[in-house]
């Protein structure tokens, strides 16, 4: 009785032994199954977003009678790099450059340092109305831009100028200025979440040896909170240095256009539309954001992590 005992025992064991080997095989089957899965939609999503820029690069340097032939033509017969030539040739396409280094430079500034101002003052002092002010601020990020572009216009055509005394429109004026009154709220609340992840501690301790306000928010803050700055410039240089539809409002001399709008103008009534050169603009404009993200990549990830889960 006593080996039959100890011998259902063993094939009790045994069988929750291979029950467990079972368990641990489909968890594992699943695990792999799931990481395939996810891995194959962030290839399919990648595609989706690079392919168009590689056509785009392939058509700047096809004939114009490759660029849309049936069935498509991925690489083209003979590489035409006079397109960006004729690019340059066509439209002042340096100065369009200049123009939107120029703007995006004054703009990403102005952003920066109105958005770490607010934004500290969000995070770190109590004032009354405090709590009212910050809810209107995010409720303004669910305001469509669209819709203040009718009052904006009429503001930098007809009040600005009556009250200063020179012309707004035609300017850089409309696109630079705004920016440095922190009108961006999206940046002013990735600020904030970053700056409460900062132990308050370090500036207790700043103003017990006599810093001020904007010594510990230069010496202290700031110099912890790169990757959310850094984050906050690439955001807002992106932004203003593929914006379209503010300088083409803005801006109706050729000498003032920006890179958006000069690419623009070659399919419209200035220029006979030759896509491969448009492509080639496209190309062109297209160079120096690859370049300032690899640049900043690394800043730009822990940013984004940092603030998405560092604050309190």
């Amino acid at each position: 009785m006593e080996n039959q005992s100890t011998s259902a025992t063993f094939t009790r064991s045994d069988a929750a032994a291979a029950h467990a080997r079972q368990a641990r095989m489909r968890r594992l089957i699943g695990h792999v199954i799931g990481r395939i899965l996810i891995h194959a939609t962030l290839i399919l999503l990648s595609l989706m977003a690079i392919v168009p820029v590689l056509w785009m690069i392939s058509s700047s340097l096809k004939a114009s009678t490759e660029v849309f032939a049936v069935p498509m033509q991925w690489l083209p017969e003979t590489p035409r790099w006079a397109n960006y030539a004729d690019a340059f040739e066509r439209a002042p396409l340096w100065l369009n450059m200049w123009n939107t280094a120029v703007v995006s430079f004054l703009a990403v500034l102005g952003t920066v340092v109105s958005s770490v101002f607010v934004a500290y003052a969000f995070a770190r002092m109590d004032w009354p109305g405090k709590s009212i002010f910050f809810a209107l601020l995010i409720a303004t990020m669910m305001l469509p831009g669209i819709v203040l572009l009718v009052p904006r216009f009429i503001m930098f055509s007809k009040i600005f100028p009556a009250i200063f005394g020179f012309k707004w429109i035609n300017t850089f004026l409309p696109l630079v200025v705004p920016p440095w009154f922190a009108i961006y709220g999206f940046y002013i609340f990735l600020l904030r979440q970053f700056f409460l992840s900062i132990p308050v501690e370090l500036e207790d301790a700043a103003r017990i040896d006599g810093a001020s306000t904007f010594r510990i928010l230069w010496q202290i803050i700031l110099p912890l909170s790169k990757p959310a700055l850094v984050s906050v410039i690439i955001f807002s240089f992106l932004y203003h240095y593929s914006d379209f539809l503010e300088p083409l409002i803005y801006l109706s001399n050729i000498n003032t256009w920006t890179i958006a709008v000069a690419i623009r103008a070659f399919n419209d009534q200035y220029y006979a539309t030759s896509w491969e050169i448009v492509f080639a603009s496209g190309t062109f404009a297209l160079i120096p954001m690859i370049i300032i993200f690899f640049i900043a990549q690394r800043y730009f990830v822990q940013g984004i992590h940092l603030t998405g889960f560092g604050g309190r």
